[in-house]
């Protein structure tokens, strides 16, 4: 009888130590931290770790499709009308994009190589082929006007050359000539003159089977938070395109990659070569992506705003305090003096001048916002869209009959989607550790509810004891009555 009061005894003490040790460990985070310590050693640029093999040769497939904007009243806009553009695309490529000539620095904490880009055009992605002719702004030759503008006698003569060429302000060339490059005559003429100068131009000209110059990263070895960071860029700590030290910082990755254990307050760096600048995004909201747990992250308005909203981005006003409008970015002076603004499709989050302008622009949120879809834990891109808008600022020149009475316009020539959704095998690998930190890091409440069982066995064995004993007590009583 005590023996069996002992074992009764011992769970009831049992489950009460298991109940404190349970919450005692929900409350200290134990558990969660020991996974998060594992993945932070794990996630680092090393050979033979799964986050190098990824970042050296990306094994999900990347798409990059254009949507060109087609101008349907160049006369009129000659004549000061509004610019009427119309929507043509997708044409879809497949991104091949290796890491090459990887080489470890500095013990290991440091990576140098080339993102070499290859595209290969998808017929059955594409809404047509790389043969559909679309009319747009002419480039060189507003670029070759804008340069030469305040130069009357040079202006004179190029402007009689055009003339004698017949070459507008506008021109039509096909979908690839556009992106790889065409031999132009108005660059070609100039080269008489200026034998470095190329007379082939292309909005992605030498970009295909290409790199944009050596990387080195950091490996993540010595802070976790510091993986795929961008060091330097074509042996460079920073730009020179901008006004100001801040603006000209290279901060994050390179967009493709990111450090493990994030958080929804952080704020995610990105360098991105093509807009000739750092952006970054914030958390937006939870998101699934093929039963993975994930964090959407999204460049905020403020990244792309005017000074009068977002006074760090005054150094981006080129030349000096020749500011644009929210939602646009000047980089012509990273793209060879060509009038380039860079912006959101359909200007996005831009001003409604730059949208009112352009008859044809319908801004949508989930058609035209940039996204990074990231697991938490490991910091892997489940799915993402980067998405820009190329297009040119025209003005009336007039020293350059070319030009008309054209209103003042950012005019949009084409935007890109390059985007990414984890493949399958990643998938079933990234499931496994999702798996495993679920159990990981639920073994405290199992413990609780343990605890709880074994609180209930002992309550249930306490109550029988004691129901037997009173009714032998009763028994006993009764028992000189009935021998009486």
């Amino acid at each position: 009888m005590l023996l069996k009061s002992c074992c009764i005894y011992t769970i009831g003490v049992f489950s009460i130590l298991i109940l404190i040790s349970g919450i005692v460990l929900v409350l200290s985070d134990v558990f969660p931290h020991i996974v998060q310590s594992v993945v932070k050693k794990e996630v680092v640029l090393k050979n033979g770790t799964m986050a190098f093999e990824a970042w050296e040769n990306p094994p999900a497939p990347i798409y990059m499709q254009f949507y060109f904007f087609n101008l349907t009243n160049p006369m009129e806009v000659l004549d000061g009308d509004r610019p009427a553009v119309v929507e043509i695309g997708p044409y879809t490529y497949r991104e091949y994009r290796p890491m090459e000539q990887v080489n470890f620095q500095d013990n290991g904490t440091k990576v140098s190589a080339v993102n070499t880009k290859t595209y290969i055009f998808q017929p059955n992605m594409s809404r047509g082929p790389e043969s559909d002719l679309i009319r747009t702004v002419n480039i060189p030759a507003m670029t070759v006007m804008e340069k030469f503008k305040d130069n009357f006698i040079v202006a004179n003569v190029i402007s009689s050359y055009m003339t004698g060429t017949d070459q507008g302000l506008f021109v039509t060339h096909t979908v690839g000539e556009l992106l790889w490059g065409y031999e132009d005559g108005l660059l070609k003429a100039l080269k008489t003159f200026q034998p470095d100068l190329d007379d082939v131009f292309g909005l992605f000209y030498k970009t295909n089977a290409s790199n944009d110059g050596e990387y080195v990263f950091f490996s993540g070895q010595e802070n976790y938070k510091d993986f795929a960071r961008v060091d330097t860029w074509n042996s460079q700590s920073s730009l020179d395109w901008w006004t100001s030290d801040e603006c000209n910082m290279i901060n994050g990755t390179n967009g493709a990659f990111f450090h493990s254990v994030i958080t929804k307050n952080e704020t995610l760096y990105m360098f991105s070569s093509d807009l000739c600048r750092s952006l970054y995004a914030v958390y937006e909201e939870d998101v699934n992506v093929k039963g993975i747990p994930g964090y959407r992250f999204s460049p905020p308005s403020e990244v792309f705003a005017n000074l009068t909203v977002n006074p760090a981005n005054a150094g981006f006003c080129v030349p000096a305090g020749n500011c644009l409008g929210s939602g646009v970015l000047n980089v012509s002076g990273c793209k060879q003096g060509a009038p380039i603004i860079m912006s959101s499709p359909h200007f996005y989050q831009a001003d409604e001048k730059y949208v009112q302008d352009v008859f044809g622009m319908n801004p949508e949120k989930e058609q035209h916002q940039t996204t990074i879809d990231i697991n938490p834990l490991t910091g892997i891109v489940l799915q993402a869209a980067k998405r820009l808008q190329v297009n040119v600022y025209v003005e009336k020149i007039p020293s350059f009959s070319q030009t008309g009475d054209v209103r003042t316009v950012v005019l949009p020539v084409v935007y890109l989607n390059e985007s990414v959704l984890i493949d399958d095998e990643s998938v079933a690998k990234l499931k496994a550790i999702v798996t495993e930190q679920n159990v990981v890091v639920n073994i405290p409440f199992m413990l609780i509810g343990l605890g709880i069982i074994l609180g209930g066995i002992f309550m249930f064995l306490m109550c029988r004891q004691k129901v037997p004993e009173v009714k032998n007590s009763t028994a006993a009583e009764r028992q000189p009555l009935l021998s009486s």
